[in-house]
């Protein structure tokens, strides 16, 4: 039964992956609006739950394409 046990408990920790991790990418040189865009876009890719402030996401550019480039970026692909 203990060898049951300890056989479930191995099978079970294969079944769960963790996360990518956050890609390296050096956004030095880019505004912080971009940045700080980006970290929430991808943020938001990784987590599943929208993490964006709406209003910034609305008036500031820089913001919005830091944002969508951090998404597209940090989202899961489809395997091929």
């Amino acid at each position: 039964m203990a060898a049951l046990a300890v056989a479930l408990v191995l099978s079970a920790g294969c079944a769960i992956s963790k996360p990518p991790p956050p890609p390296r990418v050096n956004l030095n040189g880019f505004p912080p609006a971009f940045r700080e865009g980006y970290g929430d876009g991808c943020q938001s890719a990784r987590d599943g739950a929208l993490k964006r402030d709406e209003a910034r996401f609305a008036k500031e550019a820089q913001y919005a394409t830091g944002w969508r480039d951090g998404f597209d970026v940090c989202r899961k692909r489809p395997a091929s």
